[in-house]
């Protein structure tokens, strides 16, 4: 948030003066203690400064860049995760690409007859396989895909922040937000790069 010329000096004031009073902040600008309500309340739910009953308003130390990185660290895969797409290890290759381009996406999430997270194919994992003189119909998924565990995935309660780095170190446009189910994972949504992107804009749009 981008506080005006007033609450910085109040921020200046207290960080030299704490503890210090309502009262004793007005003093030094030159305004009534009613003039600055609004201004302390804002700094104090906003966590620049602390108020204490009968003794005053002291410096938390915070500064604009620490309290973005706190609310950037409170959005949570599971408040932007999307509906994941899976397919049979047991469909076709030519499947899987009806599959691709019916839903728009750029991976599929793949699952054994337990229903469980057994792989992801990508469309470079399709490419290879139409470049080369192999049936699609022919290929099954679980041939081309990538396997567990060389897999990258996330589950709900992990940071989106952290799931950005994930994308990156890994090079890859999604993962499969997945929940342990017996000795495997459940796959219970997918976290892409316009997931990422709408919960930093949700971030910016907050007042």
């Amino acid at each position: 948030m981008e506080l005006n010329e007033r609450q910085h000096k109040i921020i200046e004031i207290v960080r030299e003066q704490a503890p210090i009073t309502g009262e004793q902040i007005a003093e030094h600008l030159n305004v009534t203690r009613a003039t600055l309500r609004p201004d302390l309340s804002i700094l104090t739910m906003s966590g620049f400064l602390e108020a204490r009953p009968r003794v005053g308003y002291f410096y938390t130390g915070q500064t604009s860049e620490t309290l973005l990185n706190e609310e950037i660290r409170k959005l949570t895969v599971g408040d932007f995760q999307s509906v994941p797409i899976v397919i049979s290890e047991a469909a076709s290759a030519y499947q899987a690409v009806c599959e691709m381009f019916v839903e728009d996406v750029g991976s599929l999430f793949v699952i054994d007859e337990k229903g469980l997270l057994a792989g992801v194919l990508s469309r470079k994992d399709l490419l290879r396989t139409a470049i080369g003189s192999q049936d699609m119909n022919q290929v099954p998924v679980s041939v081309i895909m990538s396997r567990m565990p060389n897999i990258a995935y996330c589950r709900q309660n992990d940071t989106v922040v952290d799931v950005a780095d994930l994308l990156i170190t890994k090079e890859v446009d999604s993962v499969p937000v997945v929940h342990t189910k017996g000795q495997g994972f459940e796959v219970v949504g997918r976290m892409t790069k316009t997931n990422i992107t709408k919960a930093f804009v949700s971030l910016g749009k907050r007042k």
